[in-house]
């Protein structure tokens, strides 16, 4: 471990790390928001985003093949690869949201067929089809922002993700409570924000990539050029089993608020609360984790780099989580309290938020080591490790503890503290083996 390592992953992460907030902040903001029109409401938000996550999440980790291949074309001066990589990859991050909302769309019909309460069920349909349409602009924006990141050009993404933030928060406002002359839509206002912004993020990006002369040589002269499907099959190959690894933790929680959501809509407003809370903790983990696959794939080949690499980014991702457990374990009401002034779904949130963040150190380290193999492009056996730590272990555990356990949300939330350990464990330790 060396100074130079700290500064290179800290410097850029930090951009990552706040652009992962960003795109949870547009979630966080619908929550505050629409926490303010009424509890059903915001069950029926948690319930459409526990349904909307597992897509957009498996959007993330395929798309992280943009991350590996660029990071090393630029380590190797390969301007005509990033240059293929990048075209051929908007492409690909098309295809991917077209039939993650085709998906959606043919899952609709089975909404009330979820074992939600039928009047959450009822309500969560306008908002559950428009926010995933934004599935489409989504990828789109991903594919961008991780050339861009894998390119070392962190900030100006970071910028106008920020901006779109903003763009949200405004609308929402315009939207959700009628303000300045607009209607007010409750639920489907807050969909229609974030659809509209996260479509403003791509122009934005697109542009950006047009007018910096600096990013010419590493991104596509045309766009619409026909497209190379054996290097989109290549690009998908790399990604497909880091979207499974991803796919199978975020639909864990998917799958814990369908469970918790058969407690009624109390139950399922905390979970969303708790949920929120832990996905913008988990943001910074995840920025380091990005940091780490590109800075760990700009040295293939070199061993010592590699494990001096490892080894730094596991001490910040530590350093980090050990800060995020101990504000939600002493200050679990206080951060619940940012999202709603009802007393008994804030004692029942800083519940969940406790167990929250017992987990976060195992949860940190498990993304880390993620990140790191797949700068090695080391993705099929992690994502089996993956699948059997959280669906073997984690979901029945959670849901022995919540229904036989009589703990309800907090049993289902110690079951997924359980398979997030074992995942950290068992990535950890292949890492290490990797880089001996």
């Amino acid at each position: 471990m060396t100074v130079r390592e700290i500064k290179s992953i800290i410097a850029l992460a930090i951009p990552l790390v706040i652009g992962q907030l960003g795109q949870m902040l547009l979630g966080v903001f619908d929550t505050i928001m629409v926490g303010k029109v009424g509890v059903l409401d915001l069950a029926a938000l948690s319930f459409a985003n526990s349904l909307f996550i597992v897509p957009f999440v498996f959007a993330i980790g395929i798309l992280t093949c943009i991350s590996i291949r660029t990071s090393t074309a630029r380590g190797q001066k390969n301007q005509g690869e990033a240059r293929s990589v990048c075209r051929n990859g908007f492409y690909l991050s098309i295809i991917i949201g077209t039939v993650f909302f085709l998906v959606s769309l043919a899952a609709f019909p089975f909404l009330h067929s979820m074992g939600q309460p039928d009047d959450v069920a009822t309500r969560s349909e306008g908002y559950y089809l428009i926010v995933m349409a934004s599935l489409i602009p989504i990828a789109m924006s991903l594919l961008l922002k991780n050339h861009a990141d894998a390119l070392d050009r962190p900030w100006p993404a970071f910028w106008i993700f920020m901006g779109g933030v903003a763009l949200n928060i405004l609308l929402n406002a315009a939207l959700i409570f009628g303000q300045w002359g607009f209607p007010q839509m409750g639920l489907e206002g807050a969909a229609i924000a974030t659809l509209v912004a996260r479509w403003a993020i791509v122009v934005a990006m697109m542009l950006w990539f047009r007018l910096d002369r600096s990013l010419h040589p590493w991104t596509p002269n045309h766009w619409f050029k026909k497209p190379d499907w054996s290097e989109i099959r290549s690009l998908n190959k790399l990604g497909l089993p880091a979207g499974l690894q991803t796919l199978a933790e975020v639909s864990t929680f998917a799958a814990a608020g369908l469970i918790i959501g058969a407690f009624g809509a109390e139950a399922l407003a905390s979970h969303q609360i708790a949920l929120q809370s832990s996905g913008m903790a988990f943001m910074i983990p995840l920025g380091i984790s990005m940091a780490l696959t590109v800075r760990i794939g700009e040295v293939h080949g070199d061993h010592k780099r590699q494990r001096s690499i490892v080894k730094t980014g596991w001490l910040l991702t530590i350093l980090c989580s050990f800060t995020t457990a101990a504000i939600f374990i002493f200050a679990g009401e206080l951060v619940a309290s940012l999202f709603i002034d009802i007393p008994e779904l804030i004692t029942l949130a800083a519940s969940l938020l406790f167990v929250s963040g017992i987990f976060q150190i195992v949860d940190g380290m498990q993304v880390a080591s993620t990140g790191l193999l797949r700068g090695l492009h080391d993705t099929k056996i992690p994502a089996k490790m993956a699948i059997l730590s959280y669906w073997a272990i984690g979901i029945p555990a959670g849901y022995c503890l919540a229904h036989f356990g009589g703990l309800q949300a907090k049993g289902m939330w110690w079951g997924l503290a359980l398979g997030l350990g074992i995942a950290s464990i068992l990535l950890s330790t292949r890492l290490w083996r990797k880089i001996r």
